[in-house]
């Protein structure tokens, strides 16, 4: 028997009708995607930085000062 609290009251689970469980499982289920998706987010944050600094290191070097004329 676990309590649950929305806005601030406190309901017994097991009393919820079979309604309000379900929503309650399906918002359970998102806020569980909603964490594995921002875990994927952060990967693929880090996963573009060290993209871009091999991409950096991969450029040729340019003496400061110099231009680089295109066309």
């Amino acid at each position: 028997m676990a309590t649950i609290t929305i806005n601030n009251q406190n309901f017994d689970s097991e009393s919820l009708s079979d309604e309000a469980k379900a929503q309650l499982t399906s918002i359970q289920f998102v806020d569980v995607e909603l964490q594995r998706i921002n875990a994927q987010i952060a990967v693929l944050r880090t996963a573009r930085t060290a993209y871009a600094n091999a991409l950096q290191a991969a450029l040729p070097l340019i003496p400061t000062g110099d231009t680089i004329k295109l066309n």
